[in-house]
Parts: structure tokens; sequence; C-alpha cells
């Protein structure tokens, strides 16, 4: 049995705040809608391959878990972060990733940072860090808080170039700060 999706929250920040850092890229955010919905599913799928290409289930088992796992995450996120922006991520025009933020001092939260596989590697990751940094301080927030998944190397990597230290671990995710102001490169 699938959850009826909720919308997402009506969007409170200005995706056009330091809109500069994300045009150099040709990157955009909108804020997301019901519409999104899809795109969001099929995002959802392709981060958790690797995952699920080592149990043997047949596409008529996988697909369903798989729709109900985002129905779960995505009534999760809506309901717990009703306050947060939640965003399409394009480049040049083309649905990329998602990015849901919540921008509550005195440290934002990454809820998710998200790309398609044809986007990751490129620096679109640090482009939309350096855009939430960038807001962070626009605000005077004193920095922004994250949680990564251990099994994502390359997105800690990601984030410890991107100045993010390692504050706890819980369960699978390892979390991690950026502190404004402070000395870290």
């Amino acid at each position: 049995m699938q959850l009826a999706l909720a919308p997402f929250p009506a969007s409170r920040c200005d995706a056009f705040a330091c809109a500069h850092l994300l045009s150099a890229r040709d990157l955009s955010l909108r804020a997301a809608t019901t519409q999104d919905l899809p795109f969001m599913r099929k995002l959802y799928g392709l981060l958790r391959a690797d995952e699920l290409n080592q149990v043997a289930w047949p596409e008529a088992v996988r697909q369903p878990f798989l729709d109900s796992q985002f129905s779960l995450q995505h009534h999760h996120f809506v309901t717990h972060y009703a306050r947060a922006d939640f965003y399409v991520v394009q480049h040049q025009g083309t649905d990329a990733g998602r990015l849901y933020l919540l921008r509550e001092p005195p440290y934002f939260h990454i809820i998710e940072i998200a790309l398609l596989p044809a986007y990751r590697g490129g620096g679109l990751g640090s482009i939309l860090l350096a855009w939430v940094k960038a807001l962070a301080a626009e605000n005077s927030a004193d920095g922004i808080d994250l949680h990564v998944d251990q099994r994502n190397p390359d997105a800690q990597r990601l984030y410890a170039r991107q100045g993010f230290a390692v504050t706890h671990r819980e369960g699978p995710y390892i979390g991690m700060r950026w502190i404004r102001n402070a000395q870290l490169s």
C-alpha cells in the first residue's frame, strides 16, 4: 500500500539571494512542487541503486519497495522540516537534483543535497555548498550542519574539502559542521 504524498511546504527562502554563485555554472534553484515528485522518486531510486544491487530482488519487488521508502522519506522531510526550503536543482534548465535546506539559526541545516549520477563529480556540489555558505553568512548564521551516509566517501571528501568537520556519528550517518569565520581550508 502506497502512502499519499504530501505537498511540499511553501518556500520560505529567496532562491535569488547570492544567485550569481549558481548562475556562473549554469545552475539554478526553483521551489519543488508536487509535479516534481516523479523526478524526486526517480532520483531517490538512483541514490539507492548501489545498495539495492546487493539484493537479488526481482523488479516487481524492488520498485514497490523503493516507492514505499521514497514515500516515507518524503513524508518525514515535509513533516519534520516543514519550515525548510525544498529546491529542485537545475543545470542549464534541466532537473539535475535536489537541495533541501532548513534556514534556522544558529546553524542552517542541509537536510539533503543529491544530484543525478550524470551531474556528480563535476563541481556542482561545491557550487551548491558555496551558495548555502553565502546564504548562511548573509543571514548571520553561525554555520551549517549536515549528515552524510558513512557509505558515501565521495560526499564525505567533498564536505571535508569545503571545510566541514566531523562532529559525531549517529547510526549509519556522520554529522558534520561548517563554522562561519572558522579558519578552515
